[in-house]
């Protein structure tokens, strides 16, 4: 089993930065799938930023070119959130998918990012 804790979130205005981060409580380096999914007030959970175990990284077009996911291949990886937008307001989670030695899947518990005009 694994624990994901997230921090960094918080307030800024239009075109601020923050930078959240997931410690877990093991190795994951390893790990199948590393990603970041945030959940807008009144919507779905969208997946935005998402690193695959050959490093190939995919971001939503919403964030591209503006969010840059890392991971320190230890036990904790990173959102870096430049030139925010009002409409990256939302409920922040990081997401880890283990492969081996046994499959499991996990979730942090939710870090807020609120965007001011």
């Amino acid at each position: 089993q694994v624990q994901l804790v997230e921090s960094g979130g918080g307030s800024v205005q239009t075109g601020g930065s923050l930078k959240l981060s997931c410690e877990a409580s093991a190795f994951i380096g390893g790990a199948a799938v590393m990603a970041w999914h945030r959940q807008a007030p009144g919507k779905g959970r969208e997946m935005i930023a998402i690193r695959r175990t050959n490093d190939h990284t995919v971001y939503a077009d919403s964030v591209k070119g503006r969010f840059t996911i890392s991971t320190d291949a230890k036990n904790k990886m990173s959102l870096q959130m430049d030139s925010l937008k009002p409409e990256d307001t939302g409920t922040y989670y990081c997401y880890v998918v283990i492969a081996w030695p046994q499959y499991g899947e996990y979730w942090g518990q939710g870090t807020q990012v609120t965007v001011s005009a």
